[in-house]
């Protein structure tokens, strides 16, 4: 399931003046609010972005006509990608030199290699610095260099039915607060697993056997980063990483989670906690309130059949010898230039169109997915208009006081590809095995081993 991955300061702040520095990769050597000053040539900056949020589109035309009102010899072209097709299309214009000038994205090194992400911190005002939430702004940051302006701090977490929790006596609230061990996990999620009158079961977990997320929050909250740590060492090859595994397999044994689990998509996953057929669901954003609460007022309008759920926002249960982490993926606008390198100016009023779509206005997007903002002036322009249940925003911001991320941005090219390839062509079809009950956690932790070993020398 494809999340924004998980969504304009104000016209004031889009055209504060930034200090002059010396030339870096693909950029200027001239302060960008300078592009006020210029002789008002025409240009053109080329915007690709996703559908961040139910809405983004407007918000997208409305913070471009904002702009424009300061700058309107800058055109603004953009476009909103499918989540599906909108990556492929990227790498095909990346590829051939000739990637838009914004792109909605995390931060990534293969964007570096390439040479033509454009480094900000030439850019960056006193101002504009001060702006972002402490730890917000390293988000867009590659090896400590600014090469993102972060729009969102998207959460992964998990999510439970409010009723099955309650109706299993748990403390809900607490474990928002407090998190919870695998232990203690294993022992609530069989308490809500169980026959129901029609006959049909209602599990204690539901995931799915096609994406990654699952077996990657798990590790991490065993105290693993990542398939790799930050300097490009395998690290699934220790206790660990079988830790994991074991408790994975634990709760297919326990009959927690279906045993058809290796063949669910995410829209099966997501279904079966629609119909209250899961307590909890991997992975849950902090969207899923606003969703589920659309979804309410459909069946409320008969527009759609089916139960109306109350959605709780959970953390990821943790390994007992390490602490809760949460996912966080920092997304916003990547600058790039084209192998036709359109020059100084033309990278300056690139700058003021991102900073324009970055900031305080911008900060809808948080608000509608409901995460915690990344600047100041988002959090004062939507103070009091939160969308999210009181309990599950303070949960969110709960979550974000230990968090980890991907270690793909601190990679080179090479490390990247290879991470890639062994997630899809190791990880995946372990996992898959494993839901199966075709290999035992040992097995896999072997496989992980080895095939570590040949891909990365280690």
């Amino acid at each position: 399931m494809k999340v924004s991955k998980l969504l304009a300061m104000t016209v004031a702040l889009s055209l504060v003046f930034v200090s002059a520095c010396s030339k870096k990769e693909g950029g200027t050597n001239a302060p960008a609010g300078e592009a006020a000053k210029d002789d008002k040539k025409p240009d053109t900056v080329k915007v690709w972005a996703y559908p961040v949020h139910g809405d983004y589109e407007k918000d997208i035309k409305e913070l471009i006509a904002d702009f424009n009102k300061q700058y309107p010899h800058i055109k603004v072209e953009y476009e909103v990608l499918s989540w599906a097709e909108g990556p492929k299309k990227f790498d095909i214009a990346l590829n051939a030199g000739d990637p838009p000038d914004l792109y909605y994205h995390a931060v990534s090194g293969h964007y570096v290699n390439t040479g033509l992400a454009i480094q900000l911190d030439q850019f960056l005002t006193p101002e504009i610095k001060d702006d972002y939430l402490p730890g917000m702004l390293d988000l867009g940051k590659i090896q400590g260099k600014q090469y993102g302006l972060p729009l969102t701090a998207g959460q992964w977490n998990w999510g439970g039915n409010k009723r099955i929790l309650e109706e299993a006596g748990v403390d809900w609230k607490k474990i928002q607060e407090k998190g919870w061990t695998w232990s203690e996990f294993s022992d609530i999620a069989k308490k809500m697993t169980k026959k129901l009158p029609d006959g049909s079961m209602q599990y204690g977990l539901a995931t799915d056997g096609t994406s990654l997320d699952f077996s990657q929050l798990i590790a991490q909250n065993a105290g693993l980063v990542d398939v790799l740590d930050e300097k490009g060492k395998f690290i699934w090859n220790d206790d660990k990483i079988l830790d994991s595994l074991k408790f994975i397999d634990g709760l297919m044994k326990d009959g927690v989670m279906p045993k058809e689990t290796g063949g669910l998509n995410p829209q099966q996953r997501t279904q079966m906690f629609y119909d209250s057929k899961a307590a909890v669901i991997s992975k849950a954003l902090p969207y899923y309130d606003t969703i589920i609460a659309n979804r309410n007022k459909d069946i409320d309008a008969g527009k759609v059949k089916g139960e109306k759920i109350e959605f709780v926002l959970l953390p990821v249960p943790h390994h007992e010898n390490a602490p809760g982490k949460t996912y966080v993926m920092g997304e916003g606008y990547v600058m790039f230039k084209q192998k036709n390198d359109k020059g100084e100016q033309h990278a300056k009023n690139a700058f003021l169109v991102m900073e324009a779509l970055s900031g305080a206005k911008a900060g809808n997007s948080s608000n509608e997915l409901n995460l915690p903002f990344v600047r100041k002036s988002q959090a004062k322009m939507y103070e009091g208009k939160g969308k999210a249940q009181k309990y599950n925003w303070e949960a969110a911001q709960n979550f974000m006081k230990s968090t980890t991320r991907s270690v793909e941005s601190n990679l080179d090219v090479d490390k990247s590809t290879k991470l890639k390839q062994f997630q899809e062509q190791v990880q995946k079809p372990a996992i898959q095995a494993l839901f199966a009950g075709e290999k035992t956690p040992e097995k896999i932790a072997e496989e992980f081993k080895t095939k570590g070993k040949q891909m990365f020398g280690q």
